[in-house]
């Protein structure tokens, strides 16, 4: 009798394993560890076979199994997401034409836009309203071949507002195919009652908010805006060296802006993750290399503003960890488009296809913590794959911003397929 969650690919092009169960650092990323003619076994939503498919069929039955043929077809893991702003209300697409007239970003905050435009839409929306948004997004970056996804809160900057997203993120996760990561993320700007308060502020999330969201499990993980005008170096320090000390892992958004120290403080605290980086100086990066901190890079953002782009090449030169991930949010990067970021990492960053795809599966995981079980196509890790309708992951970046996903078996279940039966 055929079980749930046990299916059966055979006939691959070839199967891109990605195999490993830590983070891939700097020359590492590109060996992705490729079986020709391959074939995967799930069984109850856990891979139990991978290899060539003659040697595969000889072992595994294949009435057993549900079965796809993936003749003249490239199989990877499924993609992670690792840094989004998923839930949220409202929109900006007024402060999209502002920037293209030339108004920054940073000006655009200080007049009453950006982050806190999006703190007021969050805080009127209700939390069915929320989900119903959350899951359609869920929708669309499935269809993109990604199985897993880090949210974050941070449109609220209050106890209920913060509560409500993530309540909302807790229940898609249940709800949807996809596997959502929460982070708590209160400190993600400052509001206009608490400007110049800042210690203030941190002292309610750390009093007031984060004990219920450790106590509810809400969230796995804490981040900060470490930013000029926004988190100093030495109150994001207090905040997720408390945090940590409260049962939270630790990300920090970094060195987006200016260049303020945020990496070194990310390899200081050991964080899991620093991310945008932008304006990440030399030792900071080679500090994070040193302490295993993943370098989370977002290139739709940059693009997004028009700025320069995080120095990928150089990360992985000096044996950073990097990953890739889109930054959806309302504002600054409102896209859930992979094969977007997989054009902008290749063309515009000095990444390679193979380092790109490393570093949107296993660095991913690695970016959430979760390197032990997702980001590879190894035995005993969930059956999270996608099946591309090319026969090598190279027409990823080379389709340029099409998506070439055909279909997606999260947890050893077929939950999309394009082609129309």
């Amino acid at each position: 009798m055929m079980k749930k969650g046990s299916i059966l690919i055979k006939n691959a092009a070839e199967v891109v394993t990605c195999s490993g169960f830590h983070a891939k650092q700097g020359k590492e990323m590109a060996e992705l560890h490729i079986v020709p003619n391959g074939a995967v076994v799930i069984e109850e939503g856990i891979i139990k076979a991978v290899g060539p498919t003659e040697e595969v069929l000889k072992q595994y039955k294949e009435d057993q199994y549900e079965v796809i043929d993936a003749t003249d077809k490239a199989v990877l893991p499924g993609f992670v997401d690792s840094h989004t702003h998923l839930v949220f209300g409202g929109y900006r697409a007024e402060e999209f034409s502002w920037r293209l007239r030339g108004d920054n970003y940073m000006s655009i905050m200080e007049r009453g836009g950006g982050i806190l435009s999006s703190v007021r839409a969050t805080k009127e929306a209700t939390k069915k309203e929320l989900l119903s948004s959350a899951m359609k997004r869920l929708d669309s970056m499935l269809s993109f071949g990604v199985t897993t996804v880090e949210g974050k809160s941070g449109y609220g900057l209050d106890h209920d507002t913060e509560i409500k997203q993530l309540e909302v993120m807790q229940e898609a996760n249940k709800l949807h195919p996809l596997d959502v990561v929460s982070t708590f993320m209160g400190a993600h700007a400052v509001p206009k009652e608490y400007k110049g308060r800042e210690d203030i502020l941190i002292d309610f999330f750390l009093k007031e908010v984060m004990p219920e969201v450790i106590e509810r499990k809400l969230a796995v993980f804490c981040d900060v805006f470490c930013e000029r005008n926004v988190f100093s170096i030495e109150e994001s320090r207090r905040l997720l060296s408390k945090a940590k000390e409260m049962g939270f892992k630790i990300k920090l958004h970094a060195d987006e802006i200016v260049p303020l120290g945020g990496a070194e403080l990310a390899a200081e605290l050991k964080a899991v993750s620093a991310d945008h980086l932008l304006q990440a100086s030399d030792t900071g990066i080679k500090a994070m290399a040193e302490a295993g901190v993943i370098a989370t890079l977002l290139p739709g953002t940059a693009f997004s503003l028009k700025e320069d782009y995080a120095r990928a090449r150089y990360m992985i030169d000096n044996n950073c960890a990097v990953a890739l991930a889109t930054d959806f949010n309302p504002g600054s990067c409102f896209t859930e488009s992979i094969p977007l970021i997989f054009a902008l990492a290749t063309l515009y960053m000095g990444i390679t296809t193979e380092e790109a795809v490393t570093a949107l599966t296993i660095n991913g995981a690695a970016a959430i913590d979760q390197a032990d079980s997702i980001g590879s196509i190894d035995i005993g890790k969930k059956g999270d794959v996608i099946i591309l309708e090319f026969p090598s992951y190279k027409y990823i970046p080379y389709h340029i911003g099409v998506n070439t996903v055909e279909k997606v078996v999260k947890n050893g279940i077929l939950v999309y397929n394009k082609v129309k039966k």
